[in-house]
């Protein structure tokens, strides 16, 4: 069965039809040709297919894509802007967060929702290591994503 819905994605309109069984990551992927948004496991384990949803962290290999109707999505081509990076982009990269890079969208849309979370909060490497369960990185010992994550709250705590 075919059904419609629309919704923002990285600040643009659509509407969109699809099987009422399609993922929004499928969705993504597949009909918006936004493929930074990775399918890693389909079962919510690994994080990959991380996006915001209304600002909030979702696994998007979970949901339906007519559950975004009316909804506002934002994918790791959302992030930078202006031909600047967010900081937890900057972040990962000056501190070398990624190998293959696999993990990295889904890391840093989780990353941004942990900062957000603790919004004025002086984050610690116990917290931001909790916090980071459900996101898998198979290349890393996730130290270098950790020490982004924290050095990515200051900034984005100094902006606020």
């Amino acid at each position: 069965m075919s059904v419609k819905f629309s919704f923002t994605i990285n600040g643009k309109s659509v509407e969109g039809e699809s099987e009422d069984r399609t993922l929004l990551v499928q969705y993504i992927r597949e009909h918006l040709g936004l493929t930074g948004t990775h399918v890693g496991c389909d079962t919510t384990q690994c994080g990959c297919c991380t996006v915001h949803i209304n600002g909030i962290p979702m696994k998007s290999c979970t949901m339906l894509a007519v559950q975004a109707d009316g909804c506002e999505v934002t994918t790791i081509e959302g992030l930078a802007q202006d031909g600047e990076l967010h900081p937890m982009q900057a972040a990962f990269r000056e501190n070398h967060a990624l190998q293959c890079g696999f993990c990295t969208p889904g890391m840093v849309m989780s990353a941004i929702g942990i900062v957000d979370r603790h919004k004025g909060e002086k984050l610690d490497e116990k917290t931001v290591r909790h916090e980071l369960e459900g996101n898998i990185c198979r290349c890393t010992g996730y130290h270098n994503i950790v020490k982004a994550i924290l050095a990515a709250s200051e900034v984005m705590n100094e902006a606020q």
